[in-house]
């Protein structure tokens, strides 16, 4: 059995998708009284706020890798043009073979 690693894209997309129905959950509920309902309330509101900034700070890290590994990949292409080249055309050609096998 083979566990695969999930990308961070769908790590954030999930976050986001939880910390909306954290949030839709406690406008749901805002009209329960009692002191223990208001306690779970304010500490869940704490936690969707954590949980919003972290996400704001991943997306913001991912953003920042993905430019850099942009500007690294242009200044190979440019100093290694013909590598690049050969590079792409056996990815194309390895992409034909499989992809002619179906």
């Amino acid at each position: 059995m083979t566990t695969q690693k999930p990308d961070t894209a769908q790590l954030m997309e999930d976050l986001r998708v939880v910390v909306e129905d954290a949030e839709a959950l406690l406008k749901a509920t805002a009209g329960h009284a009692g002191e223990r309902a208001e306690q779970a309330r304010a500490r869940a509101e704490e936690s969707v706020r954590q949980a919003r900034e972290r996400l704001a700070e991943l997306e913001g890290e991912l953003r920042l890798r993905a430019r850099e590994a942009a500007r690294t990949t242009d200044r190979y292409v440019h100093e290694n043009p013909w590598g690049a080249i050969g590079m792409a055309a056996g990815i194309g050609f390895i992409l034909g073979l499989l992809s002619g096998r179906r």
